[in-house]
């Protein structure tokens, strides 16, 4: 691995639908789909699951930019909705199947005035590493932090 570069590895197994990870660090995490999909529901669905990765990358990434900052961050509260059309995941080839919108509702528990979390959410969502991929895949990011 090259100077200045992090690596992220898993590795899965997988029985019909559902996936068994084991990531960095020994975790464990089971994905899979609700039985309308084919599953037994025994984890997340990929695309939960990637909304949640979502909802975790901010909130490191928050606080790490917080504390550089001084910005008093109690807590958040992320409320995500990712819409796509299932055409795409169905095979049809003029419709992507991945996220068309993905609307990120943040209530930011703080001592800090307006200005200052509309700060704390443009070098978050600008440092995110799963939002910058989503945006830069096309996805329209409609972004609303706000005081709890």
């Amino acid at each position: 691995m090259a100077e200045n570069k992090m690596e992220f590895r898993v590795t899965g197994s997988t029985e019909n639908m559902t996936t068994q990870v084991e990531t960095q660090g020994g975790h464990h995490v089971t994905i899979d789909e609700p039985p309308s999909m084919g599953g037994a529901d025994k984890g997340p669905d990929p695309l939960g699951n990637l909304l949640a990765s979502l909802a975790g990358c901010e909130t490191v990434v928050a606080n790490m930019v917080a504390k550089e900052t001084q910005f008093d961050l109690q807590s958040i509260h992320f409320d995500i909705h990712g819409e796509l059309d299932p055409r795409g995941l169905m095979g049809q080839a003029d419709v992507r199947p991945y996220f068309q919108t993905v609307t990120v509702h943040a209530d930011v528990k703080t001592s800090e005035d307006e200005s200052r979390i509309q700060e704390l959410q443009e070098k978050t969502d600008a440092r995110c590493p799963v939002f910058t991929t989503l945006k830069a895949a096309g996805v329209d990011m409609k972004v609303h932090w706000n005081k709890a």
